[in-house]
């Protein structure tokens, strides 16, 4: 016999403004994370983190990376085999970081060190916070650009493979893990 799978749930037109764009980034190590709490959706919400705490005291703190508007993103693909049954959301986060310059490769370097996965809380431009975890450096790039105007940048991206999209987050959760809005 079958398990029942979950109902289905409609999807209504919204009638708010849609910006695409990430306004913010901030990052910690996936070990100092201790948990999350999301809602229940079953009781007619989505998957909202409305806690998340961080391993130790006080807990290593996220760290915010500077991004520029109309310079990076985050994408969802789902990969759903239907012949041996499994699925999971491929995340990607392209992050773009203007101005070559020694504090920034290193930076960079320190959060692609030993291929560590990574916690992203990531704000878009319609005001909502997402989380990603078990991210992970997967390339870097970029240079001088060939025109003055380019300017010299450098490109990171964070991938990572999990079994749901990115869970929105409470932004009341924000201030006890030293993220402030």
């Amino acid at each position: 016999m079958a398990i029942p799978c979950q109902a289905l749930e409609a999807i209504v037109k919204s009638c708010e403004n849609n910006s695409g764009g990430i306004y913010g980034i901030w990052i910690n190590q996936q070990d100092n994370i201790a948990s999350i709490t999301p809602t229940d959706p079953s009781a007619g919400a989505g998957w909202l983190i409305t806690a998340i705490t961080l391993a130790g005291t006080p807990g290593v703190p996220f760290e915010n990376y500077y991004v520029r508007r109309n310079t990076s993103n985050f994408t969802e693909d789902s990969t759903i085999d239907l012949v041996n049954g499994s699925s999971f959301v491929t995340q990607t986060i392209n992050l773009m970081f203007h101005r070559r310059e020694a504090d920034k490769s290193r930076a960079i370097k320190i959060l692609g060190a030993g291929q560590q996965y990574l916690t992203a809380i990531v704000l878009d431009a319609n005001g909502i916070f997402w989380y990603f975890p078990y991210m992970q450096v997967s390339a870097t790039g970029e240079g001088s650009g060939t025109a003055r105007a380019d300017g010299s940048k450098y490109s990171v991206t964070l991938v990572a493979e999990n079994e749901y999209l990115a869970y929105e987050v409470d932004p009341s959760a924000l201030a006890a893990i030293g993220i402030n809005i």
